[in-house]
């Protein structure tokens, strides 16, 4: 028998100095949320820490208001907690997305008490997890307390969303729509650099893509393209068109054939009733979607990342603008790296030559402070509206050169007057 109660009543389990995970992103749990806020409001725990990935709409939890009652500890810094990360009073852990469920399942974060938003249980006994499998189902799994949201919204996703009701102890009804998000308006500089990267994309090629722009502008270059794959830690609506079309089938993976396999999803509600009830899905666990021996094992994996910046040797930073921390590390090494290993794979940066502001995005040294994500070593493809080059087995003098070219045209003059103070006059010199 299903044990239904209030989330009033269900929150009263989280006690002083416990560890709470919540579901991520389209699926935040806000309803259990705002009943341990209340809790939190009232002082009745304090020192509880939270964590979760990235979560959509507010999250009160992060506020100065709750100092030394509710401490956020994310994952990954998301716009709704940006503010409070870079005041202090919510904090970020640093660590690969395929690992964020070593910590719970290995025990670095004992987690006492999962709150997660779930589908209407089937007549099998099973919920699921639906857009967000990622870490969430780690925190089930692992709990001392698992409390879900049920609603009747959450698409009944396969793969490992799949979750019996034996795993869970409390079960609050809420039915709200999903948070949905609106593709945004592709600019000039992003169709350009769609372009670009699509020439890289092979027939047959699995592809690794986030949300945005850039990755928007990616998909729809690849209209004319044959038996796609896609493996990767989201996918949003950009793809739809390309499944309807058969470009992309999946039918040349080595594994997971078929399937469009992620780990979270965050789009219109058009996305959410595509995975709906739908076999091609799969929606597994960060340690099959981030592990990069699994995403080598696939041939001609194209990942498709972004950064906030580049150096002229190569040194990615993509987590924080100097000391302030911005987003986070989340998948881009488990992606650059397993790319890099698969058969043919191709690694990709892909980011606009400057900022909003005009200031460039290559520069000769990264900012100070500035986190370096991905490592000069591990690059191979970087992009930007200018062209594309290639710097993997580039030694450094050639990899400044390489970057320039694709700079904007009014930094190249101060970025060659930087690498020519940096290596001196034999940068000049082309062999």
């Amino acid at each position: 028998m299903l044990k239904y109660i209030t989330a009033g009543e269900a929150v009263k389990v989280i006690k002083s100095h416990d560890r709470v995970l919540l579901s991520s992103v389209a699926v935040t749990p806000h309803h259990l949320i705002d009943a341990m806020v209340e809790r939190g409001r009232n002082r009745e725990f304090e020192n509880i820490r939270i964590h979760h990935i990235h979560t959509e709409g507010p999250a009160p939890y992060a506020e100065k208001e709750f100092e030394g009652i509710l401490q956020l500890e994310s994952f990954f810094v998301g716009p709704n907690v940006r503010r409070q990360t870079q005041e202090g009073y919510a904090d970020y852990i640093p660590v690969f997305l395929s690992e964020t469920q070593k910590l719970i399942r290995q025990g670095y974060l004992k987690i006492n008490v999962a709150m997660v938003m779930v589908s209407p249980p089937d007549k099998h006994g099973f919920v699921s997890l639906g857009t967000s499998v990622d870490t969430t189902l780690a925190a089930v799994q692992e709990a001392d307390v698992v409390i879900a949201q049920v609603n009747k919204y959450v698409p009944r996703a396969w793969g490992d969303a799949m979750v019996h009701t034996s795993e869970i102890d409390y079960f609050v009804e809420h039915d709200a729509p999903l948070i949905t998000h609106q593709n945004p308006q592709v600019t000039e500089t992003e169709r350009a650099i769609g372009r670009h990267v699509a020439e890289l994309v092979e027939d047959g090629a699995c592809l690794q893509m986030g949300i945005g722009g850039i990755p928007n502008a990616v998909l729809a270059e690849l209209g004319n393209h044959k038996n796609l794959g896609v493996h990767s830690e989201m996918f949003s609506d950009m793809l739809l068109p390309l499944v309807e079309k058969g470009v992309v089938n999946g039918i040349k993976k080595q594994i997971d054939r078929g399937k469009i396999v992620a780990s979270f999803l965050m789009g219109s509600q058009e996305l959410y009733d595509f995975i709906d009830d739908n076999p091609m899905v799969a929606m597994m666990d960060v340690r099959h979607t981030n592990s990069i021996r699994v995403i080598a094992k696939n041939k001609k994996v194209v990942a498709i990342n972004s950064a906030l910046s580049i150096d002229l040797t190569g040194q990615v930073c993509a987590d924080s603008i100097g000391t302030r921390f911005y987003s986070g590390v989340g998948g881009q090494i488990d992606f650059i790296r397993g790319a890099a290993l698969s058969e043919g794979g191709k690694p990709i940066i892909a980011m606009p030559s400057v900022t909003s502001k005009g200031v460039s995005k290559i520069t000769p040294t990264l900012m100070q402070g500035a986190g370096v994500v991905t490592t000069r070593a591990s690059m191979h493809w970087f992009v930007t509206e200018y062209g594309k080059v290639n710097l993997y087995g580039k030694p450094l003098q050639e990899r400044a050169r390489l970057l320039i070219s694709v700079a904007h045209p009014d930094h190249r003059e101060s970025l060659e007057k930087a690498a020519f103070e940096r290596f001196g006059s034999h940068f000049y010199f082309v062999p």
